[in-house]
């Protein structure tokens, strides 16, 4: 029974592998889209920098 199971698991993983290799390559719409996320991404990284910043300045200008 256990052994059943077992091989289940084992051949189900197996094909999860062997679909996914499967995948068609990125068009150019898709990897526009990528560039797109990490541009935001960035600029979103800048701003968190830029408001810790000021309050930093903030903090600052208070004592």
């Amino acid at each position: 029974m256990i052994k059943r199971k077992s091989s289940a698991v084992i051949l189900a993983g197996m094909l999860s592998f062997g679909l996914a290799g499967c995948q068609p390559e990125e068009g150019p719409a898709e990897k526009a889209g990528k560039a797109v996320d990490q541009s935001i991404s960035n600029a979103g990284a800048q701003i968190e920098k830029a408001g810790d910043k000021i309050q930093a300045a903030a903090r600052d200008a208070q004592k």
